[in-house]
C-alpha cells in the first residue's frame, strides 16, 4: 500500500498516526488510537478508542481492534479477526444470567501472525496476553485472561478457554480443546483434536494426544486396544456361549 489516508477513511483528530502509515478505504480509527511507523491498515478495518498498533504491522481487510487493544511491532492480522471483544463471562442469579463486566485488555507481542477469523478476547479484569513470535492459524479462539507464551504455534480451530496458560514454545494441533484454568508447560506438543479438561496441568517437553489428553505412548497403547474392541467382544461372546 502507498502511504497516506484514503479519502473515505475516518480518522479522529485525536488519533496519533506515525510516518509512512497507509490507511485504506472506509477504515475507522477512533480517538487516542496510535498507529506506528510503516504500518498498513487495509479497507474496512476498525481501530477502537485507545487501541495501539506498533511499527511495520499489517491489518488485512475487515480486522476489528476493540478499544484499548495493543499490538506490538511486525504483527500481521488477517481478514475477519476480532481482537479485544468481551470475554464469555456470566453469573447466574435471580433466574437469569448476568454479564460479568469485561474491563481488561488484550496485549499482543512482536512478530505475531493471526490467521483469518480468529478471535482473542479481552481480559475480564486484567489482560489477555499473546507473547512474541506466536503464530496463530485460522478460526482460533483465545478466551479472556489466557496467557500464551513466546514462540507458540496454534493450528486451526483450536479453542483455549478462560484463564488458561500456554507455555513457551508449545505446539497445538488443529481442533485442540483446552478447558478453563489449564496450564500447559513449556515445550508441550498437543496432537490434533486432543481435549484437555479444566484445571489440568500438562507437563512440559512431551507430546500428548487424545481426549482426555495423555502422553503419546500411552495414547497409542490405549488406542490399539480400542481398535480391537469388536474382536474382543466377539471372543467374550463365544466364551459366554460355551459357558
Amino acid at each position: 500500500m502507498v502511504p497516506g489516508v484514503h479519502p473515505t477513511a475516518i480518522v479522529d483528530p485525536g488519533a496519533k498516526i506515525a510516518a509512512r502509515v497507509s490507511i485504506g478505504p472506509y477504515v475507522v480509527i477512533e480517538e487516542a488510537a496510535e498507529i506506528g511507523t510503516d504500518t498498513a491498515i487495509e479497507a474496512f478495518c476498525f481501530v477502537g478508542r485507545g487501541a495501539r498498533v506498533g511499527e511495520n504491522c499489517r491489518l488485512h481487510p475487515r480486522v476489528t481492534l476493540y478499544a484499548g487493544a495493543k499490538l506490538g511491532s511486525r504483527v500481521e492480522v488477517h481478514s475477519g479477526c476480532v481482537v479485544g471483544a468481551d470475554g464469555f463471562g456470566y453469573v447466574f442469579g435471580e433466574g437469569r444470567h448476568w454479564k460479568f463486566p469485561q474491563i481488561g485488555t488484550v496485549e499482543i507481542g512482536d512478530d505475531v501472525e493471526i490467521g483469518p477469523n480468529s478471535t482473542i478476547d479481552r481480559g475480564s479484569l486484567e489482560a489477555t496476553r499473546v507473547g512474541n513470535d506466536v503464530k496463530i492459524d485460522n478460526l482460533v479462539q483465545i478466551a479472556h485472561n489466557v496467557r500464551v507464551g513466546d514462540h507458540c504455534v496454534i493450528a486451526a480451530q483450536t479453542g483455549i478457554a478462560g484463564s488458561s496458560t500456554v507455555g513457551v514454545g508449545a505446539i497445538l494441533g488443529g481442533q485442540v480443546g483446552i478447558g478453563t484454568q489449564c496450564t500447559l508447560e513449556d515445550g508441550v506438543i498437543v496432537g490434533a483434536q486432543a481435549g484437555i479438561p479444566s484445571n489440568k496441568t500438562i507437563r512440559g517437553g512431551h507430546t500428548y494426544w487424545g481426549t482426555p489428553a495423555r502422553p503419546f505412548e500411552k495414547f497409542k497403547l490405549t488406542y490399539g486396544w480400542l481398535s480391537r474392541l469388536p474382536e474382543l467382544a466377539a471372543r467374550v461372546k463365544r466364551l459366554e456361549d460355551r459357558g
